[in-house]
């Protein structure tokens, strides 16, 4: 379990930092498991990345089978309120590739707000976008609509998929306008050492190789920017050598 500490300092760095650092510690595979395999739009990307556990629902707005129901909804928002925070709401639009109204709005977006929920990985479609901002509930989606529709919760707590992702209930999210990466339970209790330290191997190795060309030949450059890589790999080799 990652402490509410750790979650702050995440915060602090972009999605892609988060990545190079998980991907020295998991034992997946880093180039199709954890990441969004379908583009994603964060349209609130002034607020910074979001971290934080997964919590799910499925909607069909499309179906007017789902009428507002009341029930449904009260049950919904006790399984919002039971779970510990901070919570990423992910939400699987069974209209997909269509978008024929949006769950997510000035008033879904407040009353989630209110429940401990930072923000919002959907399928689906947005509305409301100043609304939202105002209420500080970020928010990764497909697109954006004009209606509602019927937006009623038909399934949660259940595992969904969104952007070719699979995510379940209580898994870590971290997410940016780059996109979102879900970190298995296992990788939880590594992963700010691992991505503050590849972090700082790249800026004390290539990165500083690079920006410390002037006057140089491109030879020069080629000779020192290789020498770097090298060292940039050792140092990854050293430090996580007991991956696993």
């Amino acid at each position: 379990m990652i402490t509410h500490a750790e979650i702050l300092e995440l915060k602090r760095w972009n999605t892609p930092t988060i990545y190079n650092g998980w991907e020295q510690i998991t034992k997946r595979d880093s180039g199709r498991d954890g990441i969004n395999l379908e583009p994603v739009s964060d349209f609130m990307p002034g607020m910074g990345p979001m971290a934080g556990y997964a919590v799910t629902l499925v909607i069909e707005p499309g179906n007017k089978m789902h009428k507002n129901n009341a029930d449904a909804w009260e049950e919904y928002r006790e399984y919002i309120a039971s779970v510990q925070g901070p919570k990423i709401v992910v939400v699987q639009d069974q209209d997909k590739p269509v978008i024929y109204g949006s769950f997510w709005g000035e008033v879904n977006s407040n009353i989630h707000k209110a429940l401990g929920c930072i923000g919002t990985i959907t399928d689906g479609g947005i509305r409301d976008i100043d609304e939202m901002n105002n209420a500080g509930f970020k928010a990764l989606a497909r697109g954006l609509c004009v209606g509602h529709a019927w937006s009623t919760p038909v399934r949660w707590n259940c595992e969904v998929e969104v952007f070719g992702r699979k995510v379940l209930p209580g898994q870590f999210i971290h997410a940016d306008k780059h996109g979102f990466l879900v970190i298995p339970d296992e990788d939880q209790d590594k992963l700010l050492e691992a991505a503050i330290f590849m972090d700082s191997n790249e800026c004390n190795t290539v990165i500083k190789s690079a920006r410390n060309s002037h006057g140089k030949t491109y030879r020069e450059i080629l000779a020192d920017f290789n020498q770097a890589s090298v060292e940039f790999l050792k140092r990854a080799a050293l430090k996580f050598s007991k991956k696993g």
